[in-house]
C-alpha cells in the first residue's frame, strides 16, 4: 500500500515541527517546508528519518509567493508523485501592537498573503492530485473563536486574514466533499515561545492557574488533533473549526 505524503508549511520549528513528528509516527512521509530556518529544517529531517521508517524532503519556499508555491509542488511531485495531506501551518505575525491605520501597505499585504492567499495558492495546486485519488486532507490554522469574526485590537490584518480563512476552509470542505477531501481548521490557544515545541508530558508537570484545565498548552496538543483529522476514519469531519485552548479565553486575557 502506497504511503501517504504530508506537506507541512513552516515545519522547521514550533507547532509545524510537532505536527511533522505526530504524522511521522503514523508512517506518513513528510515534506518539511521552511522559509529561513534551513538548519532547523534539516535537523528535523534527520530526526524523523532516524526515529521513524519514513522518507522526508526539505524544501525552501515562501508560501505567500505563488511562484515559490508552484516550484515547491513541482519538486514534491517529482519525488513523491503528489501531496495527500496539506497542513497550512506557516503564517506570518507582527508582534508589534499597532492600529490598522498604522500598518504600512507592505505589512498589510505580507500578513494577508501569508495567512490567507497562501492557502489558495497551495490548495489549488494539490487538490487535482487529491481528486484523482479520491482522498485528501487539508488543515488550516486559525485563532481562538476565529469563526465568530471577533474584533482583535492591534491585530487587524492577522485577524482579518484568519477570519477570512474560516470561510475559505468551509468552502473548500463543501466543494471537495464528493472527492473524498476534507478541510478543517484548528485554532491553537495561548501557546507561546518554547511551549510550541514541548510535549504534553512536560506540561503535565506545570501548574497554570490562568488556564481552566490547569496546565499550559503545547505544540503536541495541536499536533495530535491535526493527526487525528488526517486519519481515514476522520472522513466525516469536514468544514469544522476546532478550538484547542484548555478552556482559556485567549482574546479575553488581552488588556489595554
Amino acid at each position: 500500500m502506497k504511503r501517504k505524503v504530508a506537506l507541512i508549511t513552516g515545519a522547521a520549528k514550533g507547532i509545524g515541527k510537532q505536527t511533522a513528528i505526530s504524522l511521522a509516527k503514523k508512517g506518513i512521509h513528510i515534506v518539511i517546508n521552511y522559509r529561513k530556518n534551513e538548519k532547523s529544517a534539516y535537523e528535523l529531517s534527520k530526526y524523523l528519518e532516524d526515529h521513524f521508517s519514513i522518507q522526508t524532503m526539505v524544501i525552501q519556499g515562501d508560501v505567500s509567493n505563488s511562484s515559490d508555491c508552484e516550484s515547491m509542488i513541482k519538486k514534491i511531485m517529482s519525488v513523491f508523485g503528489g501531496v495527500d495531506i496539506l497542513v497550512h501551518n506557516a503564517g506570518p505575525y507582527i508582534h508589534e501592537r499597532k492600529k490598522m491605520s498604522d500598518y504600512s501597505l507592505d505589512e498589510w499585504n505580507y500578513l494577508i498573503h501569508g495567512n490567507l492567499t497562501s492557502v489558495f495558492y497551495l490548495s489549488k495546486l494539490v487538490i487535482p492530485y487529491m481528486r484523482e485519488n479520491q482522498w485528501g486532507r487539508i488543515i488550516t490554522l486559525g485563532f481562538d473563536r476565529a469563526e465568530t469574526a471577533p474584533a482583535w485590537k492591534y491585530r487587524s490584518a492577522f485577524s482579518a486574514a484568519k477570519t477570512g480563512l474560516v470561510s475559505l476552509t468551509k468552502t473548500i470542505a463543501l466543494e471537495e466533499a464528493n472527492h473524498g477531501i476534507t478541510c478543517n481548521m484548528v485554532c491553537p490557544g495561548d501557546i507561546t515561545t518554547d511551549w510550541k515545541e514541548k510535549s504534553q508530558k512536560e506540561a503535565w508537570e506545570i501548574v497554570d492557574k490562568e488556564t481552566p484545565v490547569g496546565r499550559p498548552g503545547t505544540g503536541e496538543d495541536i499536533a495530535r488533533v491535526i493527526a487525528f483529522l488526517c486519519e481515514d476514519e476522520s472522513s466525516f469531519i469536514t468544514g469544522s473549526v476546532i478550538n484547542i485552548t484548555g478552556g482559556k479565553d485567549v482574546l479575553g486575557k488581552i488588556k489595554e
